[in-house]
């Protein structure tokens, strides 16, 4: 049975049951596969960026448990905004290398995944880029150095702006005062997902992978919207 591992941060991660109904789309990503063939090991953390990932041992906990034939999907980009991110686009770029470095080091394949949009809209229904140059990093140096390439950036304007500015809300974790147990005040995250949004989110990258015709997509079930 080969292994998928996921690196990312809380967009990717499983979320606690305290959060639920948020989540991420690594949550989901398992029953896209065949269970007897493919085991999904999400590794994704809340809060992590490029390097804390790598700074927390998060990278060699992967390593260490990987092995030739096995698959790493590496997402960062939001936290790398963040005071203790890598912060520019040369250090993010810097980070995603190791990764790749090292994962190839060790026999298995990389495939790097842009970073998914948070829902903000401009005042035309378009919407507006958080992301500055990262997601266009990670498309360089997937393209540079041969690297399997999900652009979850595009594919997420696309799903966003398809669905609209209200029908889009239904994507993340926004809800009502004393809609949900674990949310009594409230309340409108527009980073991360439903549980509905994280789905879909797993199904557009599986729907990637078999539009590039990745080996990965002949283990995955059929997929409907």
């Amino acid at each position: 049975m080969l292994t998928i591992f996921l690196a990312g941060d809380s967009t990717v991660a499983n979320c606690p049951l305290h959060e639920y109904p948020m989540a991420g789309w690594g949550q989901c990503f398992q029953e896209f596969f065949e269970r007897d063939k493919v085991s999904v090991v999400n590794m994704a953390k809340g809060g992590a960026s490029s390097n804390s990932f790598i700074e927390d041992g998060l990278l060699n906990d992967i390593l260490n448990r990987i092995r030739p034939g096995d698959y790493v999907f590496i997402q960062f980009g939001h936290n790398d905004q963040k005071e203790y991110g890598s912060k520019t686009p040369e250090r993010y770029r810097t980070m995603l290398t190791i990764y790749l470095d090292r994962v190839q080091a060790a026999g298995a394949d990389p495939i790097l995944v842009s970073p998914v949009h948070r829902r903000f809209f401009d005042q035309t229904g378009k919407l507006k880029n958080t992301l500055g140059e990262f997601s266009e990093t990670v498309r360089e140096l997937a393209q540079s150095r041969s690297i399997p390439f999900i652009d979850l950036s595009k594919q997420t304007q696309e799903l966003y702006e398809d669905y609209g500015e209200e029908k889009s809300k239904k994507l993340f974790t926004w809800l009502r005062p004393n809609e949900h147990v674990n949310y009594p005040e409230g309340v409108e995250d527009n980073t991360h997902f439903s549980i509905e949004g994280a789905r879909l989110i797993g199904q557009l990258v599986c729907e990637e992978l078999k539009k590039n015709q990745h080996p990965l997509g002949k283990y995955i079930k059929s997929i409907e919207r």
